[in-house]
């Protein structure tokens, strides 16, 4: 359990910074307003399915924080905790992905693609929008548009970009009973 611990605080350190590395310096601009296409939602989705929810979330919301304190103002929490949730629901599968032993057949990558694409689609089409009219009151239609665009962005970057990660790391994982004795 210790050592699971300390691979998971290792995670999250390493996850927030990739995931402030990409929001802040690899940002694709997108032609909407403060919505960009982003790739750090790959990492986020690949280690939320390796180290769970808890890493998941705190990777988003640490990530997130800084991408936005970078910018010399103070975060955007409405989004910040639409990071976080996609973080915590992509991790609360990872159990049944079980991605530590090696397998991401065809069955676990739709699986993986799936709770990618709900979990952008609850962070920025319902959590992000509603929040950033209660707090900030902000436009409805600036908003919607901006959670529908994050989205659908998000939402590939994680399957595709994420999916070729999740592939790749699994692809150096020794698999039970692969190794002969002599």
């Amino acid at each position: 359990m210790k050592n699971s611990s300390i691979k998971t605080v290792v995670a999250v350190g390493i996850g927030a910074a990739l995931f402030f590395v990409l929001g802040r310096f690899v940002a694709i601009p997108s032609g909407i307003p403060n919505t960009n296409i982003s790739l750090q939602y790959a990492i986020l989705g690949m280690l939320a399915a390796l180290y769970g929810p808890v890493a998941g979330g705190l990777i988003g919301f640490i990530g997130h924080t800084l991408i936005d304190l970078s910018w010399g103002g103070s975060p955007w929490w409405s989004w910040v905790i639409a990071s976080t949730l996609v973080g915590v629901i992509v991790g609360l599968v990872a159990r049944k992905l079980a991605l530590s032993e090696g397998d991401f057949g065809k069955g676990k990558f739709v699986l993986f693609a799936v709770i990618n694409v709900v979990a952008n689609a609850v962070a920025w089409l319902l959590v992000a929008p509603g929040l950033d009219i209660l707090i900030y009151a902000e436009p409805v239609g600036k908003t919607f548009s901006q959670g529908a665009f994050a989205a659908i962005a998000n939402s590939l970057t994680a399957v595709i970009v994420g999916g070729l990660l999740v592939a790749a790391f699994c692809k150096t994982i020794a698999k039970k009973g692969s190794l002969d004795k002599e």
